[in-house]
């Protein structure tokens, strides 16, 4: 059998992606602070492509939110108003709410033993103080529950939201010194053991919007 070969179109398409994947993975996990400037020159040497891809995968990536671009060209993550802050609090809240009510019928026991895995994982990261890891395990205990309400669409939207709030979390994080796992964290699991809907709701809403309202306040 004769090896495939990779058109240069698809090698293209493969360099484009591997940027915007690997780029907006540190943007969502707070890698990256708000405002620091990115360069084509720069992006393309980090992830050892041209600058086509690089400017491609920019562009995808602003198209998003995550990045700003200013009329001069120059790219940078963006620096938050407090009212664009309390605005993607909203959304956070609205959605994940909505994520997780739709989780809740089918949140085995599987499920909550994975959360409660997860949770102690940030327990770790809290008491190493890494902001990165932090914001990196406690997305993946979300990402986990809302996985389970097969809301495809809806998890992207959340998805988007986490992207632009990305850099704005590892300064929040990194303000708030946390010394131990979010408390609404233990109310969620509780609430999914429980079937508890309303509980569950009042707990991500509270979860998800406490400690951004505190960094708007």
């Amino acid at each position: 059998m004769q090896p495939v070969t990779q058109r240069p179109a698809d090698t293209a398409t493969s360099a484009h992606d591997r940027v915007y994947r690997g780029l907006r993975t540190r943007i969502m996990h707070g890698q990256i602070a708000p405002g620091q400037a990115l360069t084509l020159r720069g992006l393309g040497k980090e992830f050892d492509v041209s600058m086509t891809p690089a400017r491609e995968a920019v562009n995808r990536l602003v198209a998003e939110g995550a990045l700003s671009m200013s009329s001069s060209g120059r790219v940078s993550t963006p620096e938050l108003t407090n009212e664009r802050i309390e605005e993607l609090a909203a959304l956070r809240s609205l959605i994940e709410v909505e994520l997780a009510s739709r989780a809740l019928p089918r949140a085995h026991m599987a499920l909550i033993e994975r959360l409660q895995t997860i949770n102690a994982g940030i327990a770790d990261v809290v008491s190493n103080r890494d902001a990165v890891g932090y914001i990196r395990t406690n997305l993946e205990f979300h990402r986990t529950l809302y996985l389970r309400a097969q809301a495809p669409a809806m998890l992207a939207m959340c998805e988007t939201v986490w992207l632009q709030l990305g850099p704005t979390m590892r300064a929040l994080y990194s303000r708030l010194r946390r010394s131990e796992p979010p408390q609404y964290h233990r109310l969620i699991i509780a609430a999914l053991k429980a079937g508890d809907e309303p509980g569950l709701r009042l707990a991500v809403r509270s979860d998800v919007t406490q400690g951004l309202r505190m960094l708007a306040g």
